[in-house]
Formats: C-alpha cells, sequence, structure tokens
C-alpha cells in the first residue's frame, strides 16, 4: 500500500473517457463528442466521415476511463474506485454496494435511436433470468436527458385527443390499427381507465400487424405525403415532416407509426426530460448531456433493425397519457448558490447540478458533497484546486472529485464558465 498521504492525495483528477461510434451519431466536428474530446485533447486525430456518438464518463466495463494523473500508474476508474471504495462517499458506498452508481454521457444524435423503453427493478430481474442474453442485467435504468443543442426526442404517450385525431386524418395508421382498437380508443376519452386499456390494445395491435400490412400501408402514407407537400398542402396532420424523416433512415420500419402514438418533445438548451420505468421514448436529432443508471437493458419497439420483443414492450408500457409539456423535467435553483442548478429525478441513483458561473467571477468553489461525481465543462478554463493537488480545465475536461472534496477555481476565461455534474444524492 502507498502512504497515507498519496493516497489522500488523489481525491480529484481528470479522466480520459471512452468515444463510442455508433452509427447514428453526427459524424466528424458537426458532433460535440468530437468537439469536446478535441478541445481536451487538440492531439486527438477527429476523423470527418466517422460518427462520433457517445463520451461515457464513468466506470462502466463497457468504457471505463482511463485516470490521468502521474500519482496513479495507468489505472481505469473502475480500478480506482474497487481499490478506493470510500471516495464513493459513505451512504452511496453501502447502498450500491461499492459501485458508481450511475454513468454520464454526452450524446451527438445525427440519425434517431431506437424507440425503447427500460423495466422497473422487478421487471429487470425477471427478463435477466428468463432471457439473460438480451438482458445483460438486474437492473433498472432511468435516464435523463439535457440539452446542450436544441434536441428532439419522442417520449410518452400523447393526449389521447391528438392520437384520436391522428387516426381520423390519418387513414393508414387507422388500417394498421383496425377498426374495432380505434373505435374503442374513441369511446374512450373521460374514463382513464378505460383510456389506457384502449391504448395499450391499439399500440399492441400496432406492433403485432403483419409486416406485409403495415409496409403497404407505411408505402402508402409516405407517397400521399409527398404528393401533398409536392403539391404546396401542410402536411402537419398527417406529422408528415417527422414522418418522411424517420421513414428515409428506416424504411418499411413500424417505428414511423409510432409518432402518431408518442409525444414529439422540443428542448431548448438547458431543458430536461426524465425518462423513468416502462416509459416509451427515442432520441431523434441534437446534442445532449446524458446521465442513467448503470444497466443495459433495453426492450425496443421500433427505429431499429435489432430484436423486438413485442411481448414484453406491450405488456410493460405505461399508457397514461399526457400533454408534451408536462414531459420536460424541471431544474430547481440552489437557494444558497445562485450559479447552480439542480435536476434532481425521482430516483436514488444520479441527479446532474449545473453550475453557470458568471464572466464577472474570477473564483468560484465547487462545494464537497457526499457523493463521488464526475465534472464536465462544456465552456471555459480555469485552474482546479484541491489541495495539494491542482488542475488545469478547459471546454472537455472531465474530472472525478471524490465525496467530501471541494474544489476552488481560479477562472482563467472572460466568458464565465458551464458546467456540468454527475452525482448521487440519497
Amino acid at each position: 500500500r502507498r502512504s497515507g498521504w498519496a493516497m489522500a492525495a488523489a481525491t480529484v483528477f481528470p479522466l480520459k473517457c471512452a468515444v463510442q461510434h455508433y452509427a447514428w451519431g453526427k459524424v466528424g466536428l458537426e458532433s460535440e463528442v468530437a468537439k469536446l474530446t478535441l478541445s481536451n485533447d487538440p492531439t486527438v486525430a477527429v476523423e470527418q466521415e466517422k460518427p462520433y456518438a457517445e463520451l461515457w464518463m464513468g466506470a462502466h466495463p463497457k468504457g471505463d476511463a482511463i485516470i490521468c494523473d502521474n500519482r496513479i500508474p495507468r489505472k481505469t476508474l473502475g480500478e480506482w474506485i474497487a481499490e478506493h471504495p470510500e471516495c464513493l462517499g459513505s451512504k452511496v458506498k453501502d447502498i450500491f454496494q461499492g459501485q458508481l452508481p450511475f454513468l454520464f454521457k454526452v450524446l451527438s444524435v445525427n440519425i434517431s435511436l431506437s424507440i425503447q423503453a427500460h423495466p422497473n427493478k422487478e421487471l429487470a430481474v425477471q427478463l435477466h433470468a428468463q432471457f439473460p442474453d438480451r438482458y445483460p442485467d438486474k437492473n433498472h435504468k432511468p435516464e435523463m436527458a439535457i440539452a446542450l443543442t436544441p434536441f428532439e426526442g419522442l417520449c410518452g404517450f400523447r393526449p389521447v385527443e391528438e392520437i384520436i385525431g391522428f387516426l381520423k386524418n390519418v387513414p393508414e395508421f387507422h388500417a394498421v390499427i383496425g377498426n374495432e382498437a380505434a373505435e374503442t380508443l374513441e369511446n374512450s376519452p373521460g374514463d382513464p381507465y378505460r383510456v389506457s386499456a384502449a391504448l395499450k390494445k391499439c399500440f399492441t395491435r400496432m406492433m403485432n400487424c403483419e409486416k406485409k400490412t403495415f409496409v403497404d400501408q407505411l408505402n402508402m402514407l409516405v407517397k400521399r405525403v409527398l404528393q401533398e407537400a409536392a403539391g404546396g398542402k401542410d402536411t402537419t396532420g398527417s406529422n408528415g415532416d417527422l414522418l418522411l424523416r424517420l421513414h428515409s433512415q428506416f424504411p418499411g420500419d413500424v417505428g414511423c407509426f409510432v409518432i402518431y402514438f408518442l409525444n414529439v418533445i422540443q428542448l431548448r438548451p438547458g431543458e430536461a426530460m426524465f425518462l423513468g420505468a416502462n416509459e416509451p421514448h427515442a432520441y431523434l436529432y441534437g446534442d445532449c448531456i446524458e446521465c442513467m443508471a448503470c444497466s443495459d437493458n433495453t426492450v425496443r419497439a421500433g427505429l431499429t433493425p435489432k430484436f423486438i420483443d413485442v411481448q414484453t414492450l406491450c405488456e410493460m408500457l405505461n399508457y397514461t397519457p399526457a400533454p408534451a409539456n408536462s414531459k420536460i423535467f424541471p431544474s430547481v435553483r440552489d437557494p444558497g448558490d445562485p450559479c447552480v442548478f439542480v435536476y434532481d429525478p425521482p430516483v436514488p441513483d444520479f441527479a446532474v447540478i449545473k453550475i453557470e458561473i458568471p464572466c464577472s467571477a474570477k473564483r468560484y468553489t465547487i462545494s464537497s458533497i457526499d457523493s463521488a461525481s464526475i465534472l464536465l465543462v462544456i465552456r471555459g478554463e480555469a485552474t482546479g484546486t484541491a489541495a495539494p493537488s491542482e488542475v488545469k480545465i478547459r471546454r472537455g475536461s472531465v474530472l472525478f472529485i471524490a465525496a467530501n472534496q471541494a474544489v476552488d477555481l481560479c477562472i482563467r476565461s472572460v466568458d464565465g464558465m458551464l458546467l456540468f455534474r454527475a452525482c448521487c444524492m440519497l
């Protein structure tokens, strides 16, 4: 073992984080992931044709961050936490069995991600036991996305009146669902229980529709919307723009009809959406920060060449309709620090803190909290001090901060700073 002083010294250190090059990512320097990576390390060669989809900031085995600190011989964050579990904070260490309970990410989305939902803990245990190859762990996977640029996604079932409107305006959608299920939904408003049951019936009908039927109907719909658009007609009644975009990305995919069920959410930078268990969702376009519980359990519904577990999906979904604006998750300003805004979702695994330091400030202290945290710099430059160590940070820097450790910033940039910090608030 190394001396106590050396151990105590390393409570704050920079991380080199894994980049994932999934096909849906924005390419080259159009990607926020690539831009942050390059800004943090100008020696990185960004390939203009390559997608830079995700930056993983954490200790997930598929993308464990590497510690960049000459006091710590080459080690990953996961290895460091295993050797020094006290760095998590006592409560976090006990409740999450010595593991960092969250994965922090930046996403740059160019092509839609699959429409999906994540199981709650109870269902995750069951699915993992039955199909361990498809559902690799027993954990739930709540997620929160915070927009860095204007961000578009699908989230939750629309108000039932909107879905009924599409059934009237989009005969091809009506055909895929069938008269009986459509009628049940049209007669359901007024009784929340009946609405949910009717929504489930309609969605299940669509997901189980014969492939030939829905492909034929989808082709007819796309053809009609293209003709209407060419003739200068307004196609919003068929959600025309989004339909054509998704169909060009995933031709013949049942997910193209899902847009008539789910809310389309537009987030402005700084706005967030929280995706709890069983909430159907998809990311469509833009750059965001994401924080999630550590799990890979995903049940897919469409816009994907991957396996779609229709039965599990239709059984598990939350069929409670709600308007799009109700899906925007608010941040709360810290009454003790006007620079701090907290996004604290209704799960224990993670929270995200936005720190916006004005250009007038030359010094700022990142407060100590009883949880390990990961800090990402989006804008600005500073020297951070956590005695006895000092670290220079700039746009794209990622720092690990052990529990109960404050960091004093001496700010060098003229336009202030924007930081995001993932942690666990028990």
